[in-house]
């Protein structure tokens, strides 16, 4: 279980981000158009996962359209922006915000992902909500960084997933 804050205040997620080295967890999320997406989907490519609890607050939305800027220098590499907002959420903000260079998937339906990658928020006002964290998969589907942020209102560290897809 990851110790983590929201404002200064401890909050605990379900378990551990997957391991360094790992092969990372086999997920079904749901994309804008209501498919369904799974790991192997994006076999081939490296992978940076943007988990986040909702787009709805300004640090999530802050990350998005950093990861949606990074992402064009980012070869054979997609950006999965991944919450439990509705597909539809994910589709308007992506809209208003002129956001292109992500593919937004929602937990809403399989909460299993939350677990499976142990980012599942068990108690405090966030419950049952993603926390903030970065999983990077290699195009074999290998773990190869992962960032679980520990306190929910602060960023990513950006320099430190770009330096881990070099």
């Amino acid at each position: 279980m990851a110790k983590i804050t929201l404002k200064g205040n401890p909050i605990n997620t379900i378990g551990e981000l997957p391991k360094v080295g790992s092969q990372a967890p086999d997920f079904k999320l749901t994309a804008t158009d209501l498919s369904d997406k799974t790991l192997a989907d994006f076999k081939g490519n490296k992978l940076v996962l943007n988990i986040f609890p909702s787009l709805d607050t300004p640090t999530c939305a802050a990350s998005v359209r950093r990861f949606n800027q990074l992402a064009t220098d980012m070869d054979n590499t997609k950006v999965l922006a991944i919450s439990a907002d509705l597909p539809f959420a994910h589709s308007r903000f992506c809209t208003s915000e002129g956001i292109e260079n992500v593919v937004n998937l929602s937990t809403y339906k399989r909460a299993g992902f939350g677990k499976d990658y142990g980012v599942k928020i068990i108690d405090g006002p966030l419950a049952d909500l993603c926390s903030r964290a970065v999983v990077v998969i290699d195009e074999n589907g290998k773990v190869i960084y992962t960032q679980q942020v520990p306190e929910i209102v602060d960023e990513p560290n950006y320099d430190e997933v770009l330096e881990a897809l070099k």
